[in-house]
């Protein structure tokens, strides 16, 4: 409930994340019924996409003076990560808040925060009389937390999603603990490998030829040796960051029947994580280590995507950049620019060569996502309204270039 001291911005904030849209049965149905009301609150248009069955988008849209030009898009997802109560200082779906303003809750850093601060952003924006020059769009979809696959990977296929025209998409960012914030031009792209090797089986006392064992394990030397060699570039050169290079880690091993036979088959499975460099040529590096571990060695690539596009963020030379980038100096906001080190539903986005930016305006705050006790200070909530009224203003009002 809201008191009289509390900000009406954050009592809204609150009641977004006391909906359980928590995995694996995420309520979508009260979340939709929520943002239609939000939807009535700004006055915009207001419709339901369903990805696949039972997975809606929701689409709100302002239309702009001169709706021809591109548009912005402004994207959230409502799903969150299960919770571990037990862990929790406090119920993760109440929403509570402490004496310092702290806010407890799944949700509240990925990614409920951002959806209800471009919101609450655009409710003051029209309250002061603003006008946009550009439509903006705002989706709040499904599922991203499963990597988007029901969610926004059909989305961008649709044609509501091809008729929206869009220029830019503002997208979730991480929290910092510093003083700057981070901003996201691009994003490695994950690959879930599995190496199957198949080989000669027999008696455990037997010096046996062409044996699975040996190709696993030059398969695991190759992957884990090139985890090795990127692990000490980060260390190396301290202007890197995660996002910059390739993260390899082996993730399961399977196979085999009693301890004294040789089996016929066994596999492994590998959590890739590529940086947009290394993209067009890491199936040919998985290629060759598996030809030079031998016969019978071949591999799959799970929901294989090949994101490479980065959105420029040089000044002078994207126009939605220097807006986004002049609104935020506005706002005396230091920025960093970054490449995510996981994934977001940018990566669909970004495939159409679409500009996007993922940031979260949360500044001193420890980075709390997926994690126990995830919570958001209600300051750090209101001052992230203050910079995307200024963001919003600035993108929706980009003159033609």
């Amino acid at each position: 409930m809201m008191t009289e001291q509390e900000n009406p911005a954050v009592t809204n904030f609150r009641n977004y994340i006391k909906i359980k849209t928590v995995h694996p049965h995420p309520d979508y149905a009260s979340c939709t019924e929520y943002l239609q009301k939000q939807a009535k609150d700004l006055e915009a248009e207001f419709q339901v996409v369903e990805c696949i069955p039972g997975k809606p988008a929701v689409i709100m849209t302002l239309l702009g003076e001169q709706p021809d030009l591109q548009s912005l898009l402004l994207n959230s997802h409502t799903d969150v990560v299960p919770v571990f109560p037990d862990y929790w200082k406090y119920d993760p779906f109440s929403a509570h808040k402490d004496e310092n303003g702290d806010i407890y809750g799944r949700g509240t850093q990925d990614m409920k925060c951002v959806g209800i601060q471009y919101l609450e952003a655009l409710k003051r924006l029209k309250k002061d009389g603003h006008k946009f020059l550009r439509t903006i769009h705002l989706t709040f979809v499904p599922d991203e937390e499963l990597g988007g696959r029901d969610g926004m990977r059909h989305l961008v296929k649709m044609e509501v999603f091809k008729n929206m025209n869009i220029g830019l998409a503002l997208d979730e960012g991480y929290a910092s603990s510093t003083e700057k914030m981070e901003v996201f031009y691009g994003q490695r792209t994950p690959w879930r490998v599995t190496i199957e090797c198949q080989g000669q089986p027999g008696h455990g006392s037997q010096f046996i030829p062409n044996t699975v064992g040996k190709k696993l394990r030059h398969i695991i030397n190759s992957f884990l040796g090139y985890r090795d060699q990127q692990e000490q570039k980060l260390k190396d050169n301290p202007q890197l960051d995660l996002g910059d290079v390739t993260t390899v880690n082996l993730t399961y091993l399977k196979g085999g029947v009693l301890v004294n036979v040789v089996p016929a088959e066994l596999s492994v499975a590998f959590d890739i994580r590529i940086c947009p460099s290394e993209i067009e040529t890491f199936e040919d590096r998985i290629r060759g280590w598996c030809k030079e571990a031998g016969e019978g060695v071949t591999y799959t690539i799970r929901d294989k995507l090949m994101t490479k596009e980065v959105t420029c963020v040089e000044d002078g030379k994207n126009p939605w950049w220097d807006a986004f980038s002049a609104a935020c100096k506005k706002e005396n906001v230091q920025l960093e620019k970054k490449i995510f080190p996981a994934s977001t539903d940018m990566k669909y986005v970004r495939q159409l060569g679409i500009n996007a930016l993922g940031f979260s305006p949360m500044n001193h705050t420890p980075r709390l996502l997926h994690d126990h006790n995830e919570f958001l200070n209600e300051k750090i909530f209101l001052r992230g309204i203050d910079i995307y009224y200024s963001i919003i203003l600035n993108l929706a009002n980009l003159k033609p270039y």
